[in-house]
């Protein structure tokens, strides 16, 4: 039997900014002895792996790895401790990464904490919004409606079953909006406008965007303070993060300069294979104290929650799955409203 072979991440330098370090994999470790692929979700507890020792720069807040030089222009940070409200854009250009489950059930679990929270739902494809028990005929106004018809965000709302937990809506409307944004007027910052004069009234507002870096991502990019990245523990969910990275630059160059990467989500971990702790251990390497303590297993609880129009922690609020966003929440707030 062949020793599992490294997996390596090259990163191509840059000292001026975050956004430009771009990552390669190289090799990753032959996985061996993995079990089938039945979940027992009472078999584990929540997954925590502590992250690698970093230096922190002069300032005390900004995480340096070893291999960044002491004039970087790091803006990485943890994820909690930053004032109310706080507007959060959950992307990642790879699509099945965790986006949507990670913005409902973060979501879900800041509302439980007394948070009062919005979800805006930017996928066309409307994820999030069937998985909070949302059905398009039930609502009269989306965020197609929002962003090309000038349409008030606060007509667009509507309440969950979840107490605090609101959402904006998506349908396959959407879809189109890509294309009748190129013509538009100012289109990189029509969300950011439509927030504006809501933005007060919720403490935490959740954008999920769509598997993709055209204009809807731009417009939540824009609009955004911070992006959370859901990241899976794969090999290809690491080829894409240079780009998405690159991406959160140029943006916060031209159009948001207070935009910062604040979290980075460890998604469907499983501890039967050696290449997730593999990915682990090279992205906490290599960001730090962005990367979250908590880590989001791979269950069949999270995978059936949405059928039932439901987050993870009131369809089986007992599961690994609902106590690990529920852990995640408390890391990414710093605890109870």
């Amino acid at each position: 039997m062949l020793p599992p072979e490294p997996l390596l991440l090259s990163s191509c330098k840059d000292s001026e900014s975050f956004g430009s370090q771009m990552f390669h994999v190289e090799h990753f470790p032959r996985t061996e002895g993995v079990m089938s692929d039945q979940e027992e979700d009472d078999r584990e507890e929540p997954v925590e792996i502590e992250p690698p020792t970093t230096d922190i720069s002069a300032d005390g807040k900004n995480p340096r790895t070893s291999e960044q030089s002491e004039g970087d222009g790091e803006k990485v940070k943890g994820p909690a401790g930053r004032p109310l409200p706080r507007v959060i854009a959950v992307a990642n250009q790879k699509g099945g990464v965790g986006k949507t489950t990670t913005t409902v059930n973060l979501g879900a679990s800041l509302a439980d904490l007394g948070y009062r929270v919005l979800v805006v739902d930017l996928d066309p494809q409307g994820n999030a919004t069937t998985g909070l028990g949302i059905e398009a005929r039930n609502f009269d106004y989306s965020m197609y409606d929002v962003l090309l018809r000038d349409i008030p965000l606060e007509d667009c709302v509507e309440p969950t079953n979840i107490k605090n937990l609101f959402l904006a809506p998506a349908t396959i409307d959407l879809a189109g909006a890509e294309i009748e944004l190129v013509s538009a007027f100012s289109r990189e910052l029509r969300l950011k406008r439509v927030l504006a004069p809501i933005r007060d009234d919720f403490s935490y507002i959740l954008i999920d965007c769509p598997p993709s870096l055209g204009l809807i991502t731009v417009n939540a990019l824009a609009a955004a303070s911070e992006v959370l990245v859901p990241i899976q523990c794969e090999y290809y969910a690491l080829e894409g993060l240079g780009q998405l990275l690159r991406n959160v630059e140029l943006v916060r160059a031209n159009l948001n300069p207070d935009l910062e990467v604040s979290a980075m989500v460890l998604t469907m971990y499983d501890s039967r294979t050696r290449l997730a702790d593999h990915v682990i251990a090279e992205v906490r390497t290599h960001f730090g104290e962005a990367v979250c303590k908590n880590v989001i297993p791979r269950t069949v609880r999270i995978s059936e929650s949405p059928s039932f129009g439901e987050p993870i922690t009131v369809h089986a609020p007992a599961s690994r799955g609902a106590i690990a966003y529920r852990e995640l929440a408390k890391e990414v707030s710093g605890g109870p409203a």
